[in-house]
Order: C-alpha cells, then sequence, then structure tokens
C-alpha cells in the first residue's frame, strides 16, 4: 500500500508542476507558448540514466565511468532546461513572471522524477524495473 501511496503523491506533484508550466504560458499577461519547449528536456533528462543502468551490471560498485558519463549528461540537460526559460526572458521573447512560474514548474517536476527514483528505484518487487 506505501508503494501506491507514493505514487499518488508523484503523480499529483507532477501534475503541480506541469500546472506551473501551463500557468506560465497560457495566463492572459503573458500568452507566449515558448517555455513549452522544457518538456522536452523533461522527456530526455532520464534517459542517459537508463542507458547507464543497462550498460553497468556491477550495480555493488561505488562509481563507474558509465554512470558518471550519465550523471554529467542528466546534469546538462537539467542545468539546460533551467537555463532556456531565463534565456528567452532575457531576450524578452517572455515576460520576467512568466519565466518565474516555469523556473517553479522546473523545479517541481524534477523533484518529482528524483523522487520516483528514490521510491521505485531499490530494486525490490515494487520497482520501475519491474513494470
Amino acid at each position: 500500500m506505501a508503494g501506491v501511496k507514493a505514487l499518488v503523491a508523484l503523480s499529483f506533484s507532477g501534475a503541480i508542476g506541469l500546472t506551473f508550466l501551463m500557468l506560465g504560458c497560457a495566463l492572459e499577461d503573458y500568452g507566449v507558448y515558448w517555455p513549452l519547449f522544457v518538456l522536452i528536456f523533461h522527456a530526455i533528462s532520464p534517459i542517459p540514466y537508463f542507458i547507464a543502468k543497462r550498460a553497468t551490471y556491477d550495480s555493488d560498485a561505488t562509481s563507474s565511468a558509465c554512470r558518471e558519463l550519465a550523471y554529467f549528461f542528466t546534469t546538462g540537460i537539467v542545468v539546460s532546461a533551467f537555463g532556456f526559460p531565463v534565456i528567452l526572458a532575457r531576450v524578452a521573447v517572455i515576460k520576467w513572471g512568466a519565466c518565474g512560474l516555469v523556473l517553479a514548474g522546473n523545479a517541481v517536476i524534477f523533484l518529482t522524477i528524483q523522487g520516483f527514483y528514490l521510491v521505485f528505484g531499490r530494486g525490490d518487487d515494487f520497482s520501475w524495473e519491474q513494470w
């Protein structure tokens, strides 16, 4: 039952993050949908970790070059997701209020993704690897 509660909490927090993102785009004062391109960063951020998880078989090792490279690429993707709205606001494509809402949505969504890995990445019977 604890896994179901965690799944509901993660889906709720993901919905809150997407609500912030949509508010940054769809409010009448802002009305520009360029910040929706951060959804691409949200979609591709777990991919390096998935590849590294499948490529490395020794889960007992404290570190491996493949995992470290995956962490590096994931960090670059997350930093790009936070930098993209700031650049759009700096060149006056979007307003700074929309930038703030998109950054808040980014923080919530990336914390949700991290929470998913913490809750379901343990390798037990209720992990994402079994899905």
